[in-house]
């Protein structure tokens, strides 16, 4: 069973920054992205940015400027470089990704546990 373990949260000041990692059990067939995702509460869980196989990365225009995804394949790991924090960046953010634990089995949607990120003002 493939798990996604992120870390790298806390608290931290607006304009601070963090990196957050999300580190895969195991290596993942037949991935094609692998995103960082956030919730605040009381509202839906949006997309924050995400990274293919070959590099090629999305941003939320929230993000645009301060944060920068990266992957690195050797390690199963996928990071979210945070700058410029602002206090509405402040959620719980999951990494997420699809694919498969053994090549020939049905790709899977799996979700990390979360890791906390508050930004005071």
């Amino acid at each position: 069973q493939v798990q996604l373990v992120e870390s790298g949260g806390g608290l931290v000041q607006a304009g601070g920054s963090l990196r957050l990692s999300c580190a895969a059990s195991q290596r993942i067939f037949r991935v094609n992205a692998m995103g960082w995702y956030r919730q605040a509460p009381g509202k839906q869980r949006e997309l924050v940015a995400s990274i293919t196989s070959g590099g090629s990365t999305f941003y939320a225009d929230f993000v645009k400027g301060r944060f920068t995804i990266s992957r690195d394949n050797a390690k199963n790991t996928v990071y979210l470089q945070m700058n410029s924090l602002k206090p509405e960046d402040t959620a719980v953010y999951y990494c997420s990704t699809t694919g498969s634990a053994i090549i020939t089995a049905t790709p899977k949607t799996y979700w990390g546990q979360g890791t906390q990120v508050t930004v005071s003002s």
